[in-house]
């Protein structure tokens, strides 16, 4: 199975599905092992699919926000780890778009398309260990630590952040190759075991200021506040893809079982108890995708609007994420655990490893508290207020 056919001949989502068989191999035995996936990040690179949401002016394929999102979520119906680096280099290019201008952003993407270079993310604001200082008009120098730092080694490209004396939020896009920037290997989690999501270390980093993110900045306009809603639709898609995952294999597992012993049925699958268990994951799986379909197709409305997007139209499209970001977090939560109970005893070996489709989703569902979310869509029930811009809504 060849995948390195460009995106100009062979469907994303194909490349996305052929991605998936391969990972699938090896995606248990990873799991256990941790670290850097880094000849499965080299297929990603060869796919082709790091240029999907580039716009095609920078030799990218300009695709929909339905294409990318669906294209991670396949990913992640077998390895959730490589579907969070990916979507999150994704995440990164759009935080460039939405943060700058195209007489910056251009060279960035026209090289991220050409060279298949994958970005990763040293941003996380709520870490304020990094200190920017202005040493010159043109020059600036980073010094710090960052924590969370999804799929930072291995990259090619860094977003990056630090506050400087005055309290302000600086980005910078930056060679992940820069002198003075390392990576402490640091990430021992239960889940989400190969995204890499541990502490960047910054020993005075030059970073030029046509390097930084400032025209229009980070959220300092309704169109630039699109970022923190991209990441959240991005989750959405990580927890439905590990669902279907994790159904998927309950579903070929039962297929092959007896019934258990009490059940009036001979086979696995025509035990009444058993099929009650597979209609609720199935029912809540299609309220899943629905509730996604519809904030997909909010966000790519106002994407496309940009600078005419309003404040109304915006918070509609918080509360349309907000609302299957719940329903994603609580079916993949609900499906990871209960796929035991169909499959029995005999699932539980450590060598098959399935234990992971749960650890996976509740780690990254911690990312930020689902209960937040609950309490906007409430005062918006309520209230008719939607939720302030935020790096979290």
């Amino acid at each position: 199975m060849n995948v390195s056919s460009p995106l100009l001949t062979l469907n994303p989502l194909h490349i996305a599905q052929q991605l998936a068989e391969q990972f699938a191999t090896t995606a248990a035995e990873r799991d256990k092992q941790g670290g850097n996936p880094k000849q499965e990040r080299d297929l990603i690179r060869q796919s082709g699919l790091l240029g999907l949401a580039i716009p095609t002016q920078y030799g990218g394929q300009g695709a929909g926000w339905k294409t990318v999102f669906q294209t991670i979520q396949t990913i992640a119906q077998v390895d959730s780890s490589l579907a969070h680096v990916y979507g999150f280099h994704h995440l990164l290019i759009a935080t460039v778009q939405l943060f700058s201008q195209p007489e910056q952003y251009g060279k960035w993407f026209e090289q991220t398309a050409q060279e298949n270079l994958f970005w990763g993310n040293t941003l996380n604001p709520l870490d304020r260990r990094t200190i920017a200082t202005q040493v010159s008009e043109n020059e600036y120098l980073f010094h710090g630590d960052k924590s969370f730092c999804s799929g930072s080694i291995d990259s090619d490209i860094l977003l990056c952040s630090a506050y400087n004396d005055e309290g302000k939020l600086l980005i910078g896009v930056i060679p992940t190759a820069r002198e003075g920037v390392s990576f402490l290997g640091d990430w021992n989690n239960m889940g989400q075991r190969q995204t890499d999501s541990g502490t960047s270390h910054f020993e005075q980093v030059k970073i030029k200021k046509d390097e930084l993110l400032l025209n229009p900045g980070p959220l300092s306009t309704l169109y630039s506040s699109l970022r923190p809603l991209i990441a959240q639709l991005i989750f959405v898609h990580l927890f439905l893809g590990v669902a279907e995952g994790a159904f998927v294999t309950a579903r070929q597992t039962v297929q092959n079982q007896k019934a258990w012993s009490k059940s009036l049925a001979e086979n696995a699958v025509n035990d009444p108890f058993t099929q009650k268990h597979f209609a609720e994951f199935y029912v809540q799986l299609e309220g899943v995708r629905l509730l996604a379909a519809k904030a997909v197709q909010s966000l790519q409305t106002a994407w496309d609007l940009g600078s005419d997007l309003t404040a109304e139209q915006r918070g509609e499209v918080s509360i349309a994420i907000a609302t299957a970001k719940i329903a994603a977090t609580n079916t993949s939560l609900y499906i990871t655990q209960n796929i035991f109970q169909v499959m029995g005893a005999r699932a539980t070996t450590a060598q098959l490893n399935l234990d992971r489709f749960w650890r996976n989703v509740r780690t990254q569902t911690l990312h930020d508290p689902v209960d937040y979310k609950y309490q906007e869509i409430g005062e918006w029930v309520l209230t008719a207020k939607v939720p302030d811009p935020s790096f979290y809504s």
